[in-house]
């Protein structure tokens, strides 16, 4: 039997009889009562032991039962701290009483509205719009990765409100989507609910950590006061012919009832549920991001981004410049081609027009309008089971470097304009529909993936550019097929179609190729993308409702008309209640069987219409909120552009390099949009971007060993792997080791945290043993924002006795004795670095700096002056803001210190008067001295012969040499 520590009457709390449930487990049943404030005490009359296993297994898994009928009404305030444990990993810290000060603090702020940006604010003031990446809030709640970003940005948003700037420092939640849909599926809950309960569940959490967010400006995709103007931004979109509609192959997943990106297609299977999915054509809404192409690309310039961040975006928009060269066709024997479809030919996009002379087949994608009619009648068959494979594969698959090539001839062929030579073409997936013509003429000779393909099939490879003689040597190697850099066009001339590039650099070979083909009529000069248009509808219930209605102009045949966007008057358009969730099997959205939201009135004519059944994606709504974040009230117009104007761009933005391409240039698209549309005055969003590193697990230590027990390697068959406490474990030199067995090797590793692998660290257990402050402090302190690090919890317990020191140095009170040098000396040394490091955001070596600062204080200070301690607490209140507040409060200010000024360095204070100088005797240190930066040899060896530890070598003994460096060395050479 358990208790929880209240008045009258106890809380009474059974366990099953099954097992013996962890205390962990009774403090998540009371999760809510811990994350407003955390003072939930359990008692155990067990003295049993509980096993890790079970403490990281059991919870919420119902060992533990609730009596409601025996729960009293109690506030969070009945509740009094205490923590007994038998596990030493899980017990409550008692370093300092972070507990009552950590929930005082969050109260306080809530209460005040603390970080509360006004609407009216005073902009001769400079501002600081710092903005995370905001959440998906699922049923799981927060994990150690996201407080590593928001922390970072609190700790900048703090800081400057102490450096006077306005602030704006929101939070918010994408909270579109399918997890809540599949749940509502699942389970009949509606997402809605889902929701609610998630985005509460995550509020409490960041509440609990201490993130300064103004939540007055809080919003989310789903209210229907935001996702009017996502409705609205679609309006205009549509208005300026930049949502259209096409037919295109999609992911379709009939399980799932929807359409996924290929990003959430992972070997042909849905990436949640692993649901098969094929690629099918299917009439979508699209966004013509490819408009936007060059201003995507050439506006990166001017961002503060990492340079990696901005590469992904230049590859993924892929900006080349070529040719479209016309292939004629000659139809294989029964294929359908038309006499016109062939005399049109096959259009291709090559970046090496130059390279003409080597094509020796032709490819075109699974997808290509023209395969089923190029198909010969003996290669239809084949060619038709070769698509259907194809449509189970993602992009991605399609075009993996290491995959290796499949295809299958059609049976037709075609002209190569420059050399008049028939050649085969070919199906293979590793070309896409999507990109150019869904068609290349490959040339297996300069090409790796052309040669690769001609290589498996016995197709001939041609050379035609070798290198330039200039500054390139003619190796044996460097000659070797497929050659693929710029060189000199060599068996590349034909009388017949009058095209000579023999002896011409590659780039006038291209040149001259361009303006044949422009002569002959077979083709021109171009540029190409990769980037696609972006895909915008998702065949869902939970998501924003296109604004959108095809009026009925056949009421006998239902024939509907082109699509009506609706007024702003008639906006937001909210989804139809209903309890029904499910795929219905085909194509099609759940809206689409609701008649009686689907059937409604079209504003233009006021005839019958009928509403778009598809839902916009989860990335609409994310597309713009850093926008709505300033202006979250207005219900007039999407954001007020004097607000706009000063706030905009974000300046500091925090979030995974994964949302690199999609979120990022999706965001950036819309931008431009609303910069042309004159309702932004930025032609970019986000100024500053940054980007968190990766926190993987804690080390695993593993030794493996066959069937028979004994230890093999990791390679080895059969090898089962068995993991060892670090307890067990000892490291020497490079490697670790099995202290019982030591000539055993331990592998030693950290992984990426998952729920597969048990080793997810909730936040919630680490702010429960060792507070908020601690879990902020260790997280800016395992390394480098940017990089990837390994959860320790020991490190958590190393900067929590940080914290704890700092403690005791101001438990006791501040004097109000005048600082002496040496004091002062240290505060500011320890400003000037906090300073220049949080400007920097290197937040782990500023920590180093406050530490030393604690240490010398700790060692060195006899008392404990206000005028050099105190400003301490302002430096510390960013990373740590509970402790500081509250040590500034027992310091006897009242309020809170947030909007104190931030201490300023004084360089004078740097330079001290006097130097530890080394004395060596014979050219051995043999001591040290403090003297004046200004002393005299004389006078240095005088005070060097009155050290104890010098004069042992030197009394009775004559001083034959004195060697004196000032600020460096005193040698003394005696015989």
């Amino acid at each position: 039997m358990c208790y929880l520590a209240v008045p009258t009457p106890p809380m009474k709390i059974k366990r099953t009889d099954t097992t013996h449930a962890c205390k962990q487990c009774y403090r998540h049943v009371f999760t809510s009562i811990y994350t407003q404030r955390p003072f939930v005490t359990l008692r155990t009359s067990s003295s049993r032991r509980v096993s890790s296993k079970i403490t990281s297994q059991c919870r919420l898994r119902g060992q533990v039962k609730l009596h409601a009928t025996a729960v009293p009404s109690v506030t969070t305030s009945d509740v009094e701290v205490s923590n007994e444990s038998n596990e030493a990993d899980s017990r409550q810290s008692t370093a300092y009483p972070f507990p009552d000060i950590e929930a005082k603090w969050q109260a306080y702020w809530l209460q005040h509205k603390t970080f509360r940006t006004p609407e009216e604010i005073d902009t001769s003031k400079p501002k600081y719009y710092v903005l995370d990446m905001f959440p998906y809030p699922s049923g799981s709640g927060l994990h150690v990765g996201h407080p590593e970003g928001y922390t970072a940005t609190d700790i900048m948003a703090r800081y400057k409100r102490m450096r006077g700037f306005n602030v704006l420092h929101p939070m918010g939640w994408d909270a579109f989507g399918l997890p809540a849909e599949q749940y509502a599926i699942q389970t009949g809950t509606h997402p809605r609910v889902t929701t609610e309960r998630n985005v509460n569940r995550f509020r409490q959490q960041l509440q609990m950590l201490g993130f300064s967010y103004d939540w007055d400006r809080e919003l989310s995709t789903t209210d229907p006061s935001y996702f009017k103007w996502t409705q609205w931004i679609f309006t205009k979109l549509f208005e300026k012919g930049l949502a259209y509609q096409a037919e295109v192959p999609v992911n379709w997943c009939p399980a799932l009832g929807t359409v996924l990106a290929n990003e959430e297609v992972i070997d042909g299977k849905s990436e949640r549920g692993g649901y098969p999915v094929v690629r099918m054509p299917m009439k979508q809404w699209m966004l013509k991001i490819t408009a936007f192409a060059d201003r995507l690309l050439d506006d990166l310039e001017g961002l503060d981004w990492s340079d990696s961040i901005k590469e992904m975006q230049r590859n993924w928009i892929g900006r080349s410049e070529g040719a479209d060269v016309t292939f004629g066709i000659q139809a294989g024997p029964g294929s359908s081609l038309s006499s016109e479809a062939a005399a049109s030919g096959l259009t291709v996009f090559t970046t090496r027009p130059d390279t003409l002379f080597g094509v020796t087949h032709m490819v075109v994608a699974p997808e290509h309008p023209l395969l089923s009619d190029l198909c010969s009648e003996a290669q239809a068959a084949t060619v038709k089971q070769y698509v259907e494979a194809a449509a189970r594969k993602s992009d991605l698959e399609r075009t993996e470097l290491q995959k290796d090539k499949s295809g299958v001839f059609t049976g037709s062929h075609a002209i190569n304009p420059a050399t008049g030579e028939s050649v085969p073409i070919w199906v293979a997936d590793y070309v896409l529909g999507g990109y150019g013509s869904g068609a290349i003429m490959a040339v297996p000779g300069h090409d790796t993936r052309d040669n690769e393909f001609a290589v498996r099939f016995g197709i001939p490879v041609k050379q035609v550019v070798e290198p330039t003689a200039a500054g390139t040597s003619s190796s044996a190697e460097e000659m070797k097929l497929p050659f693929t850099d710029l060189g000199v066009a060599v068996n590349s001339s034909n009388a017949t179609t009058g095209l000579d590039l023999n002896g011409l650099s590659s780039e006038a070979a291209k040149d001259k190729v361009i303006q044949w083909l422009q002569s002959k009529g077979l083709g021109n000069s171009r540029k190409n993308y990769k980037l696609r248009d972006w895909l915008f509808a998702r065949q869902r219930y939970w998501g924003e409702p296109f604004p959108l209605v095809y009026p009925i102009i056949d009421s006998a045949t239902g024939q509907l008309g082109a699509p009506v966007a609706l007024p702003e008057s008639e906006l937001p358009l909210l989804l139809p209640e209903t309890d029904d969730f499910k795929p219905k099997g085909t194509p099609e959205s759940p809206l689409a069987v609701i008649d009686s939201w689907v059937n409604c009135v079209d504003p233009v004519s006021g005839g019958p219409a009928r509403r778009e059944t598809s839902t916009m994606p989860q990335w609409a709504g994310s597309c713009w909120y850093y926008l709505r974040f300033i202006d979250p009230t207005n219900n007039g117009r999407l954001i007020d552009p004097e607000k706009e104007k000063y706030w905009m761009p974000v300046d500091l933005y925090v979030g995974g390099a994964e949302h690199a391409v999609l979120h990022l240039l999706y965001a950036r698209f819309w931008h431009k949009v609303l910069y042309d549309l004159g309702v932004v005055s930025t032609k970019e969003p986000f100024g500053r971007l940054v980007s968190q590193g990766m926190i993987l697990g804690e080390v695993e230590y593993t030794v493996y060993r066959d069937e028979d027990g004994r230890v093999v390697s990791e390679e080895e068959a059969g090898a089962v792997p068995h993991q060892v406490s670090v307890q067990d474990v000892e490291r020497r030199g490079d490697g670790y080791f099995l202290k019982a067995e030591p000539s055993v090797r331990v592998s030693a590793r950290a992984h990426k945290m998952s729920k597969s692998r048990g080793n997810v660290i909730n936040p919630d257990d680490v702010v429960y043993q060792f507070g908020a402050d601690s879990l902020r402090l260790y997280e800016m302190f395992m390394g480098p924002l940017r990089d990837t690090k390994v959860w320790s919890t020991r490190g958590v317990e190393g900067v929590h006795r940080f914290l704890a020191r700092a403690y005791r140095v101001f438990e006791p009170g501040m004097c109000e004795d005048e600082p002496t040098k040496d004091q002062l000396r240290l505060l500011h040394i320890t400003i000037k670095k906090v300073t220049t490091e949080i400007e920097e955001m290197r937040f782990n070596t500023g920590i180093s700096a406050m530490m030393e600062f604690i240490n010398g204080v700790t060692k060195d200070w006899p008392n404990r002056p206000r005028a050099a301690l105190e400003p301490f607490l302002l430096l510390l209140a960013p990373y740590a803001p509970h402790l500081a507040e509250e040590l500034w409060s027992r310091g006897g200010h009242s309020g809170s210190l947030t909007y104190k000024p931030w201490p300023q360095c004084d360089e004078s204070l740097l330079v001290s008067d006097t130097l530890v100088l080394p004395v060596q005797v014979n050219g051995k240190v043999r001591g040290t001295v403090e003297v004046s930066v200004n002393i005299q040899q004389q006078e240095a060896v005088t005070t060097a012969l009155a050290n104890a530890n010098v004069a042992k070598f030197t009394d009775g003994k004559t001083i034959k040499k004195v060697i004196f460096v000032n600020g460096k060395i005193l040698n003394l050479i005696v015989a």
